[in-house]
């Protein structure tokens, strides 16, 4: 069975229909990602690909289970199942490879947020700690760091990221300690990421660039998307005013 590329993803939509996952949008808006299929024409199965990670929808493939894009070099990679019989699949085809993880859905909630709390969360921010936006040397700083290059990886360049992207940081004597920028991108808003550098952690910097990434995108006319890695962001994010939807099932492969 053949695998193809898909240009125009309108036909994947059905596919995908009713995912509330802001990853698939940004692909299927021709927005970021790249997206396969068994059939160009009359797709019964789907896989979307989008920074690190993997979606499947429709009918299981074991093809496009095994479909690593040319483009893509990292070894680490998320699968996220549509359904339990894609997990099953995963699961038969990497066996120890496929690690199961939980993820944490975040209810999409577009009037959820305490305007006057965010500014005061960004107000309360102390010395020697300063937060400003992301300009090009915050960027070029961003993307030479491992802890803090998912910040902005998603974007080949800063003039990319000026024109797509949005992010605050928090800086310490000229030194980016911590940051909520937007992994991805789509029509009506981003999906957060978050990052704290090891040593500057638990001391409320993530909360406080939470805050003025959210501000900034309702400033804007966008939405700011939240999905958690684990239970602790999960606690950030209702912090910030978000409501925990669901727990959902997804595979970390290393040797991808």
């Amino acid at each position: 069975m053949d695998v193809y590329e898909i240009n125009d993803t309108k036909c994947l939509e059905k596919l995908f229909e009713g995912w509330q996952e802001t990853l698939i949008w940004s692909c299927l808006q021709g927005c970021m990602g790249r997206a396969y299929a068994d059939s160009v024409s009359n797709p019964k199965s789907a896989q979307i690909v989008i920074g690190d990670f993997c979606f499947f929808a429709g009918e299981v493939n074991n093809e496009l289970i095994l479909n690593k894009p040319d483009y893509y070099k990292s070894n680490f990679v998320i699968m996220i199942p549509q359904h339990n019989e894609w997990s099953k699949q995963i699961e038969q085809t990497y066996r120890e490879g496929a690690k199961k993880i939980s993820r944490y859905a975040i209810k999409k909630e577009p009037n959820v947020f305490d305007i006057v709390k965010l500014k005061e969360i960004v107000d309360n921010i102390k010395k020697p700690f300063n937060i400003q936006m992301i300009d090009r040397d915050i960027f070029n700083q961003i993307i030479k760091n491992p802890w803090s290059k998912d910040l902005c990886s998603q974007f080949k360049d800063y003039e990319e990221y000026k024109k797509r992207g949005l992010g605050a940081v928090i800086i310490e004597d000229g030194i980016v300690v911590s940051g909520a920028s937007s992994y991805t991108v789509y029509n009506e808003g981003i999906e957060i990421e978050i990052d704290t550098r090891e040593d500057y952690r638990r001391k409320g910097l993530a909360l406080v660039c939470g805050a003025k990434l959210i501000l900034e995108c309702l400033n804007r006319g966008l939405y700011p998307s939240w999905d958690a890695h684990n239970k602790g962001s999960v606690a950030l994010a209702e912090k910030l005013g978000y409501h925990f939807d669901k727990e959902y099932v997804a595979y970390e492969l290393i040797n991808y």
